[in-house]
């Protein structure tokens, strides 16, 4: 497959700038380094709390199970999701960053309410008032950068399927 062809057609077939441009920058060396470093990051987050957790010397308590056991979850959610877009040989037409943000919502959605619960218990109203606020406005950062990938999205399927159109 051709630089300018990314398998929308044959040979000598022009690809419009747009859509080369944003092809280019999803396939991009940066791009993927992007997603080797998330992957890094989740996969030795999640082994360092599995290593941590594995070496207590004491059983640690249900609640403390319960935040490892989801942080470790998220941290390999994260590396799950930078291996499966580091497998693909194509472009993905930004829907790496649809589940990116997906995965981005459902974890600050889950920890802040999970602070908050914490908060409440063991904190006072104004520290759990606090860490409910912090929440909310980390899944609302979640919650935009999400309609913005489908945006995003909904646009790179927009010109692939024009091109389609046109090529037929």
């Amino acid at each position: 497959m051709s630089e300018h062809d990314h398998g929308a057609g044959g040979a000598g077939r022009a690809v419009p700038e747009g859509l080369e441009r944003a092809l280019a920058a999803e396939v991009s060396l940066r791009s993927r380094m992007r997603q080797v470093v998330t992957g890094l990051a989740g996969g030795c987050g999640a082994a360092l709390i599995a290593v941590l957790w594995a070496t207590e010397p004491h059983p640690l308590p249900v609640r403390t199970q319960a935040a490892f056991a989801g942080l470790i979850a998220i941290g390999l959610a994260w590396a799950v999701l930078a291996g499966w877009v580091l497998s693909r040989r194509r472009p993905l037409y930004a829907r790496d960053q649809v589940l990116g943000a997906r995965l981005a919502l459902v974890a600050a959605t889950v920890t802040g309410a999970a602070g908050t619960a914490v908060a409440a218990v063991r904190g006072t109203a104004a520290g759990a008032l606090a860490v409910a606020l912090a929440g909310a406005a980390l899944a609302a950062v979640a919650g935009l950068l999400l309609a913005r990938a489908r945006a995003r999205r909904r646009e790179l399927l927009r010109l692939r399927d024009a091109l389609r159109e046109e090529i037929s």
